[in-house]
């Protein structure tokens, strides 16, 4: 004999909402299993006599929701193993919101097992009711108890199931305020179409401390429609940045080009750079911004020109990131940062095109500032073992191009001096100092100094005229 499990719908509410077969069904079985006694129709039919199995303990055993519907589901092959044959009713609909209805489907072969789904009547043809709601204009439907903020399209209709008691609900509110204002007005709807039905409009730092949550409530947030509230939205910024480019959009953006914007791309990342020295958050979050400008105006050129879009751009990164992290997403083991790094080394040069390179320095930007490419020129060589394994090496070295230097005339003075920059850099990467940074420190201290000695002059109504070398130099010793 076929061994089977038959899976029923409840519906969303009372007896007057179920479907015809589905009561006949009911009415006919012998034993039906439950995933929850709590429904309106079940407290109908056990008035009226009928006796369940339910599986609500299990819910009181774990911790989680996966374990309790993996639980549910072994108990059911199991007994549809002894029993033969085996009737267990959801609510709602068994393939709406049923995680332990998907885990029988998926396993029922390998069980053994026939594993059909009888049907039954959607909560959500009576949650569009009771809303009043089109879901053709964009609706999703998400799960409560496991709701991530990067799932949710503020401009469609959101409806959230499962949403059980006040734990769920505050994990709910607080994931939903990364992306709503708090006050935004939500609607929690609990046994839609029944009898029971209640409806109740809230601001959204209420959801979890409003009503009495139960097995029949789901959280409904209507789409945003004010622009200012999309501000927050990638997609909606996209779209700005094409309407910029676009027809009636503005001029200046219009006769961009790649090459026009090569100055802009620099200039955000210094001032990036600037906001990170000056731990200004606010100033870093802005600056990020006019970067991030510059990624898109690239991309929408790119798809105005018909060459790629930033799907391309994003799709790429994307796969690099993976590639380049095997000890992430893969089985290679990285022990710490300098291992990460040399795995990162190893695979960008067995990637298509990096191993033809005809010099293991083609790898650097030419455009990057001349001491951070002289950085970036050593520290490749030092790899191959070209390098002082003692710094005491590096320090004569720097001493020998000092002299010369200082016995270099006319056009080899700046020939020198590039040979004595050189060896400076070579001594701030032996001691894993990043030269670039160690300058830029150094000329905020001048220029902090220096402004010093400007407003001190200022407060005394003097010019530099007016004073000498070393009264300046006073000041700039009670500047230090």
């Amino acid at each position: 004999m076929t061994k089977k499990i038959t899976i029923i719908g409840l519906g969303a509410g009372d007896l007057d909402q179920m479907t015809l077969d589905i009561y006949r069904m009911l009415e006919s079985a012998e034993k039906v299993y439950v995933r929850t006694i709590h429904h309106p129709a079940i407290e109908e039919l056990m008035n009226q006599g009928k006796r369940f199995v339910a599986f609500d303990e299990i819910y009181e055993k774990h911790d989680q929701f996966e374990p309790v519907y993996e639980e549910i589901a072994e108990t059911l092959f199991a007994q549809a193993e002894e029993e033969g044959h085996v009737l267990y009713a959801v609510p709602g609909h068994p393939l709406v919101a049923e995680q332990a209805v998907q885990i029988l489907l998926h396993n029922s072969e390998s069980k053994g097992i026939e594993v059909s789904v009888a049907g039954g009547k959607s909560f959500l043809d009576e949650m569009y009711t009771a809303l009043k709601i089109d879901p053709i204009e964009g609706c999703q439907i998400l799960d409560g108890t496991s709701l991530k903020k990067d799932e949710v399209q503020i401009r469609h209709h959101l409806v959230i199931v499962q949403v059980y008691d006040n734990f769920i609900a505050s994990e709910v509110k607080l994931t939903l305020m990364d992306k709503y204002p708090d006050d935004y007005e939500v609607t929690i709807v609990t046994a839609a179409g029944s009898a029971e039905e209640s409806i109740k409009i809230v601001p959204l730092y209420e959801l979890d401390q409003s009503v009495t949550l139960n097995n029949l409530t789901a959280v409904y947030v209507p789409p945003v429609k004010e622009e200012e509230l999309l501000y927050r939205d990638f997609a909606f910024l996209k779209n700005v940045i094409a309407r910029l480019r676009g027809p009636g959009g503005c001029p200046w953006d219009q006769k961009q080009t790649h090459v026009t914007l090569k100055k802009y791309l620099i200039e955000e990342a210094y001032e990036v750079l600037e906001a990170i020295d000056e731990e200004d958050d606010d100033a870093l979050a802005e600056e990020l911004g006019d970067v991030l400008l510059q990624v898109l105006l690239h991309a929408q050129i790119g798809e105005d020109e018909g060459f790629f879009v930033l799907e391309d751009v994003i799709e790429t990164l994307t796969e690099k990131m993976i590639r380049r992290h095997p000890h992430v997403f893969s089985d290679v083991s990285a022990e710490d940062a300098d291992q990460v790094v040399a795995n990162w080394d190893a695979i960008k040069s067995q990637e298509a095109g990096k191993e033809d390179r005809d010099s293991l320095l083609d790898g650097v930007p030419k455009g990057i500032p001349a001491i951070q490419k002289a950085f970036l020129y050593q520290k490749k060589a030092a790899k191959v073992g070209f390098d002082w394994r003692e710094v005491e090496p590096v320090v004569d070295k720097i001493l020998e191009e000092l002299k010369e230097f200082q016995e270099a005339e006319g056009d080899e003075q700046q020939k020198e001096l590039g040979d004595l920059l050189f060896s400076v850099v070579n001594l701030a990467r032996f001691y894993k100092i990043d030269p670039e940074e160690a300058l830029n420190e150094t000329n905020r201290k001048f220029k902090k100094r220096f402004n010093y000695i400007e407003q001190e002059l200022k407060k005394q109504s003097l010019s530099f005229e007016d004073v000498t070398l070393e009264e300046m130099d006073r000041l700039w010793n009670e500047a230090k």
